[in-house]
């Protein structure tokens, strides 16, 4: 596929780009939801982080998808940068954690817990912070647990979303 071809499709597509990521993303967020309800799968704090950000991920794409207008796209790939960089920032946390957990593992409070007890600035740092319950590796699929997995599809979220603000930005300009 050459360059011309992608930057076209980026150009003249990119409803259908966004409409894709809304329905990976509402994918994704069905298959936690079988890991948790069927497999069995209790989601750490720091999933639930994840999940929200994905669930930001598909309303940011599903809305702009359906927007006809241009001039949402760019604002749309924005706010689809910023969700998906701070998704891709909690899953490689918890790919950190997963790699090399914490000498003392204290399973501490769940997600709600941590909301409703603390305030929101000291609930921040100890979802980030990360439990026993974040740090293991309950499956996997080809060497990867469900964290990294979920980096690699934020990543290329946030790569799809800059090549969209490119294109969006350097067609304004010439």
């Amino acid at each position: 596929m050459s360059f011309q071809v992608v930057t076209g499709w980026l150009d003249n597509s990119p409803r259908r780009i966004f409409a894709f990521v809304s329905l990976a993303s509402i994918g994704m967020l069905a298959f936690g939801q079988y890991l948790q309800h069927v497999v069995g799968l209790e989601p750490c704090p720091m999933c639930i982080v994840q999940r929200y950000a994905l669930v930001l991920v598909a309303i940011i794409a599903g809305l702009t998808g359906a927007s006809g207008r241009k001039g949402l796209h760019l604002g749309g790939a924005v706010l689809m940068l910023g969700s998906s960089g701070f998704g891709a920032y909690v899953a490689a946390r918890q790919s950190w954690l997963q790699w090399y957990p914490p000498e003392v593992v204290s399973c501490g409070r769940d997600f709600y817990g941590m909301i409703e007890t603390f305030p929101l600035q000291r609930a921040i740092p100890m979802i980030f912070k990360g439990s026993g319950d974040c740090s293991k590796v309950d499956w996997t699929f080809l060497g990867g647990s469900i964290a990294n997995w979920t980096f690699v599809v934020f990543g290329l979220i946030v790569l799809l979303s800059l090549a969209l603000i490119w294109r969006r930005v350097s067609r304004r300009v010439s």
